[in-house]
């Protein structure tokens, strides 16, 4: 692996070249930090050096800070570690030079590299170079003086908008915006750049030092206006995360005190929200997110993908659908197989609605989407599974009609073809039992809607090859999902952890909280809808026949509710047929539906576990902690278990495939936020007065009492060692806007 270094050549023109050199994309990491400053000293004493060019090796400027310093910090809880860079190296060595500083930037400058180069007097770029401010996606502003610089040299509304979205630009678009001085080719950018700093240095262009500029920001009324419409936005649409409105004050602070003032309480602000707990969960999912890709025995053994061309998807309902809508949108041919005409009709105009859909919402082109047609064939029969690389079977949770299918299949498909299940809770080695081919059977589980949602939970069998592993986590990242490796269970990792969800309410109900009550505080806390409201989206068929399953493997623990029962008795189906714990209208929000409440008291007199016959007293932070701690358990037994390989995996698929809230890192890691000591008294505590629902797992039993975290090292030390993590990276991040599921379980 190359060394992070800084490069330092002086032109016979009088130029200083500074090279920022840490492949792939000049990370800033602590060395380059030091490197650069010694370099701009340098450049300073000497007599020979007229004017600075600050550039990145590679066709690259830089992608940012290196984020593992700040993920060292969260470990260590010593904010030293991040160094002064906004006034020490920014102001007093680049912005405040007695010689000219200009950057070239080319590939993309993005986080701290676009505050490296706004510090700079002027700026020249390559075509279509990435230009952006992405710290807020992390709970953290910029921290080198890019709430000040951006607002000045752009406008504050554009600014404000680049840095609350935390969405790039291209060149072209900063050359119009006053972000870029001049575009030029890539083989003459750094020849201009040159010339440039001279010609500031002659006073032939103009020497600006952007943090003292004022021209772009309006009066002082027409700036408060446009950061009270700013801050109004962030109130509805991003109220959990502190780091928005930490922004707009920044960018405030100094409109009113000055720039180099708005620099220094941005560089206080920014240290404060490093430790926050909201910026210790993203960032711990963004590490998740990059540590899924590496699989001991899979991964590191010298294996290579092999290509897969044609699929074929058993079952065209709305998983089977949108299984192959995922595919063809990704250029992968599919043969969609139905029992009849009626339902492959059916499920091929499911695919058409679910294209054209993306087409309306602007994520596909109509090209394109002609294009994903066409490679889909609906047929009847087996005759077309002769060439496929890969079946996903998608049919009704049917053990023998699976075996029956999976047996077919052995026979059909070429010995090469990966034959994976899309089901969500049943034991693939039961599935495979009466074939002979194990070694090739797989779960490939997708979550609903398959071509929106972003987890692809790989199930893997004691005989499953690491070939085929391999290949369905190569099929899940071009169909851009987020494929996780997971055990062979019973709801294998996400719906297992996740069962005691809808349980853990129904229990409180039966206790005597209201269920709206329930719904809003879930809804409070981040997740995008409550349990009862989730079960109404479903349908209720999809929790009964999942309830079953759970109940048959986990008999110690679960708690049965005579509510839905009660519920479908009456005629209900929750959002399917417009009645359920809600009253569903088109065209309006669901609204509470007060006549379930003599449903509901049915219910809790055939429970009978209210505390002599009365409801219990509990505080909103309880209720909360009573639906959720359960999930906290269930996830240590994965863990114990061996269901997943790291406990970020379980983080990450609990964001991607459950919408557990981002800002709090996933369930493993926001159970140790709460505190693992916490979590098992409370559990105690409810086990004694309601049952084992509540009983704590061996394995938080054993944290709680020695005073250790959940997880007890942190995977990103590893990692460390294969890729720079910057701000480039979090462009490659889609984690959803927290998606309205249409099943927990699917």
């Amino acid at each position: 692996m190359a060394m992070a270094k800084v490069d330092f050549e002086v032109g016979s023109d009088g130029v200083a070249v500074i090279t920022m050199c840490n492949p792939p994309v000049n990370a800033l990491a602590i060395p380059i930090i030091k490197g650069l400053k010694d370099r701009f000293d340098e450049a300073a004493r000497r007599n020979d050096v007229k004017a600075i060019v600050l550039t990145g090796k590679g066709g690259r400027f830089s992608g940012g800070f290196d984020i593992s310093v700040m993920q060292k910090v969260h470990q260590t809880g010593d904010i030293t570690h991040v160094p002064d860079v906004s006034v020490e190296l920014v102001v007093n060595s680049i912005e405040d030079s007695k010689k000219p500083v200009v950057a070239a930037v080319e590939g993309l400058a993005l986080g701290g590299g676009l505050e490296l180069a706004m510090g700079c007097h002027a700026r020249v770029a390559a075509p279509r170079t990435q230009l952006g401010l992405p710290e807020l996606t992390l709970g953290i502003i910029p921290g080198f003086g890019g709430t000040q610089r951006l607002p000045r040299l752009i406008g504050l509304s554009k600014a404000v908008q680049m840095m609350l979205t935390s969405k790039p630009i291209m060149s072209e678009e900063g050359r119009k915006l006053g972000l870029i001085d001049a575009i030029l080719s890539s083989e003459e950018l750094l020849k201009v750049s040159r010339l440039w700093a001279l010609e500031i240095g002659e006073r032939r262009k103009p020497w600006i030092r952007s943090l003292h500029r004022t021209d772009k920001i309006g009066s002082l009324s027409e700036a408060r206006e446009v950061l009270r419409t700013a801050r109004q936005q962030v109130k509805k649409t991003a109220s959990h995360l502190p780091q928005q409105q930490a922004c707009i004050d920044v960018i405030e602070h100094g409109i009113v005190h000055g720039g180099y003032s708005g620099v220094l309480k941005e560089a206080e602000v920014f240290k404060k929200l490093v430790m926050s707990d909201t910026s210790k969960g993203l960032i711990n999912v963004f590490f998740a997110q990059r540590a899924i890709s590496k699989v001991t025995g899979v991964t590191d053994i010298g294996l290579k993908p092999r290509n897969v061309k044609k699929a074929a998807v058993i079952g065209g309902g709305l998983m089977g659908s949108g299984i192959a809508t995922a595919l063809i949108i990704s250029n992968i041919r599919v043969i969609l197989k139905e029992i009849n005409s009626e339902y492959l009709l059916k499920g091929i105009k499911t695919i058409e609605a679910n294209v054209n859909g993306l087409v309306r919402r602007g994520k596909l082109t109509k090209q394109k989407a002609d294009t994903a047609l066409s490679l889909l064939k609906g047929v009847l029969d087996y005759t077309e599974f002769k060439d496929v690389d890969l079946v996903i079977e998608a049919v009704l949770e049917n053990v023998s009609l699976k075996q029956v299918i999976f047996s077919d299949l052995e026979k059909i498909c070429p010995p090469h073809c990966i034959l994976a299940s899309n089901t969500s809770t049943i034991d693939l080695n039961v599935v495979g039992e009466k074939t002979s081919s194990q070694d090739r059977i797989a779960g490939a589980h997708f979550f609903s809607p398959a071509h929106i949602m972003p987890l692809l939970e790989i199930v893997r069998t004691n005989k499953t090859s690491a070939q085929v592993i391999l290949d369905l986590m190569t099929v899940g990242k071009i169909i851009k999902k987020a494929p996780v490796v997971v055990g062979n269970c019973t709801g294998f990792a996400v719906n297992r952890t996740f069962f005691p969800y809808s349980q853990g309410a129904h229990l409180l109900v039966n206790l005597g909280v209201d269920i709206y009550r329930i719904d809003r505080l879930i809804s409070n806390f981040g997740l995008p809808m409550g349990p009862f409201q989730l079960q109404d989206l479903a349908g209720y068929g999809v929790a009964v026949a999942v309830a079953k399953e759970f109940a048959g493997s986990f008999s110690d623990r679960i708690f049965k509710s005579p509510l839905l029962g009660l519920l479908i008795k009456t005629g209900r189906n929750g959002k399917n047929n417009g009645k359920g714990y809600y009253i569903y209208e088109k065209g309006s929000k669901p609204k509470p539906d007060p006549s379930i409440l003599p449903i509901i008291e049915e219910s809790r007199r055939l429970c009978n576990i209210m505390p002599n016959g009365k409801p219990i007293s509990v505080t909103d932070q309880e209720i909360v902690e009573m639906i959720l701690f359960p999930i906290v358990n269930e996830a240590c037994r994965v863990l114990e278990e061996g269901v997943v390989i790291r406990a970020s995996d379980l983080d990450i698929a609990s964001v991607l495939g459950m919408s557990f809230p981002n800002y709090r890192g996933g369930i493993v890691f926001w159970g140790d936020l709460v505190g693992a000591n916490h979590v098992y008294t409370s559990l105690k505590k409810w086990a004694q007065l309601y049952g084992n629902f509540y009983k704590p797992s061996r394995y938080l039993e054993e944290r709680a009492i020695k005073g250790i975290p959940l997880v007890r090292c942190m995977f990103f030390i590893i990692y460390s060692n294969f890729m720079k993590f910057s701000f480039l990276n979090l462009l490659f991040v889609d984690l959803p806007k927290q998606l309205q599921l249409r099943s927990f379980f699917s």
